[in-house]
């Protein structure tokens, strides 16, 4: 549903969102190595990342990425998503086609408006806070 760059993005916000409460930065490779992504994608995706004010960075020794602790609850699954993949993943047909509509539907056109409904609430009701503290409880993952 979400392309990987999107994945990545997510997993390293949530990683980072772990460390905040720290109040340390983590780095580049950690957070590609936390993650399972490689060091360069990484990166990229970071830098999307803070240019859309989702993570803050900073260079030099005792430099990396953080989220602030008071922005943990505000920052929404589809902060992350809308930065990475666009709007397409709220409007893209089930099947992939092109010209899907309510005029001129896919096979399965009327059952996945209701998975995008769903998905959409829930991206824009799930934020960073709720999902690290799974983390952090050892309830949840971000690889094997």
């Amino acid at each position: 549903m979400f392309s990987k760059s999107c994945e990545y993005a997510i997993r390293a916000a949530i990683f980072i969102a772990t460390n905040c409460c720290k109040e340390r930065k983590v780095g580049l490779k950690e957070i590609a190595k936390e993650i399972d992504s490689p060091i360069a994608f990484t990166a990229k995706i970071l830098q999307v990342l803070v240019k859309n004010n989702i993570v803050k960075s900073s260079k030099g020794v005792g430099g990396g990425f953080m989220i602030l602790k008071d922005e943990l609850k505000s920052i929404k699954l589809v902060n992350i998503v809308n930065a990475i993949d666009g709007d397409s993943v709220f409007l893209r047909c089930g099947l992939g086609l092109s010209n899907c509509s309510e005029d001129h539907p896919c096979p399965v056109h009327e059952k996945f408006k209701f998975v995008k409904k769903d998905l959409i609430y829930m991206l824009e009701n799930t934020n960073l806070e709720e999902l690290s503290l799974g983390i952090k409880k050892g309830q949840t993952f971000l690889k094997y």
